[in-house]
């Protein structure tokens, strides 16, 4: 039995995994990851530039690790589609009586048909494919992300030193009503009503803090920390972001990222069709061994032997058509993201350009003409031609322009974040 049991164990040993991976290991397993270091980036304790968020955020967003670790495990699942499979080794007896003992040692290697390997390496490819696109989308979003919330900042920034700046006119309006009414020239109702705008002021200053606290946790939280630990952001707010126009972001649509990670996925589910539909073929199990009859003088007789199952019941038949199905649910939903990032590429670059003309015409005419009326009712209220209810609608009116101003560079921005995060630019 010796005889024919260590021949089959050699085979065995020699085509193990253990045994082809000493000479496999080097070319076909992946590289290893390299582990990001989350923290390896640290956050500036003073004024923040774009430049240092984007970095910050590409250093230590999570989100952003994820997807390379996705790409990484896609290298692990080529690795596995490459390999053929296991043989087996197999020994029977016949009759417990050692004198009429026939002792079947058999190796069994079974044989993919139909295209099966070529089919798992096609739909794993894919899949790495699919992976890289997502992670380069991944990218663009974290950097629109960045890009938004950085800007969302600085507009806090201006929205709080234009509450801040009403608060100090108002507080001197209320001041100035004080003096005027102790010296008799207007009535007590004006200074009540001074202060009343002077506590209003003090609320939108309240606000404003909020405000910025929120859009400053905000963007912080795109590289992971739980606080922002810088003391401004560095941005400028008189260059407005521009765009192309409609017509020739529209032409770039195909190379938009969520569009070309819809459109893999959509390959991936045609490449898992091909896996299923190779299923359909049976694999061929070839048989190799020898066989020792005891009880006959014949002694030890080669054994060789074919199998082949018969696809007579279950043919994949079920496998083959959920593949088919999702890849349909794979079309229709490329098919709904190249209409929904149509929309919202036109409605953003609509945005754009209503916002830019909005806030060329506030900066140019309409900023200055009411910090002008405001200055000249300040004199005048001074001098004694006008009353406080002069002195604060000129005041409302010139607040209310620069914080329209504001909102208007605010949608720019926004719209300008969203054409780059859809054409991944």
């Amino acid at each position: 039995m010796r005889t024919l049991v260590m021949p089959l164990g050699l085979a065995a040993a020699l085509l193990s995994p253990a045994a082809l991976a000493q000479g496999a290991a080097p070319s076909s397993m992946p590289a290893q990851a390299t582990p990001q270091a989350p923290w390896a980036a640290a956050e500036p304790a003073g004024a923040l530039t774009l430049d240092a968020a984007l970095a910050l955020a590409d250093a230590r967003n999570f989100t952003l690790s994820a997807a390379g670790r996705e790409l990484d495990a896609a290298e692990g699942g080529i690795m596995q589609a490459r390999a053929i499979p296991n043989p087996e080794v197999a020994v029977l007896f016949e009759d417990h009586r050692r004198d009429t003992r026939t002792t079947t040692a058999q190796i069994n290697l079974p044989i993919e048909l139909g295209g099966k390997r070529a089919a798992r390496i096609g739909a794993a490819q894919k899949a790495r494919e699919l992976a890289q696109s997502r992670l380069g989308a991944a990218r663009t979003d974290l950097r629109a992300a960045v890009i938004g919330g950085f800007f969302g900042v600085v507009i806090a920034q201006e929205r709080l030193r234009l509450a801040r700046g009403s608060a100090e006119i108002a507080a001197k309006g209320a001041q100035a009503a004080a003096r005027r009414v102790a010296a008799g020239k207007i009535a007590p109702l004006e200074e009540s009503k001074a202060r009343v705008e002077q506590a209003n002021a003090g609320l939108e200053v309240a606000d404003a803090e909020a405000a910025l606290a929120a859009a400053r946790l905000s963007l912080a939280s795109l590289w992971g920390s739980g606080e922002a630990r810088f003391s401004e952001a560095a941005g400028n707010l008189d260059t407005l972001p521009a765009r192309p126009d409609a017509p020739s972001l529209m032409q770039a649509l195909d190379s938009a990222p969520e569009l070309l990670s819809s459109r893999l996925e959509l390959e991936r589910r045609q490449a898992v069709i091909g896996v299923e539909r190779s299923r359909q073929y049976p694999d061929l199990t070839l048989s190799l061994g020898s066989k020792r009859d005891n009880g006959s003088e014949r002694g030890t007789m080669p054994v060789v032997g074919v199998a082949l199952p018969l696809p007579l019941f279950d043919r994949n038949q079920g496998n083959l058509y959920a593949a088919a199905r999702q890849a349909d649910k794979a079309a229709d939903e490329y098919r709904a993201t190249q209409v929904r990032l149509s929309g919202e590429l036109q409605q953003a670059a609509q945005q754009l350009t209503v916002s830019r003309t909005s806030a060329e015409t506030l900066r140019g005419t309409v900023l200055p003409a009411a910090q002008q009326a405001y200055e000249a009712a300040t004199r005048g209220f001074e001098a004694g031609k006008f009353n406080f209810l002069d002195v604060l609608d000129a005041q409302r009116t010139w607040f209310q322009a620069r914080a329209r101003y504001l909102g208007v560079v605010a949608s720019a921005y926004q719209a300008a974040t969203t054409i780059d995060r859809i054409l991944g630019r």
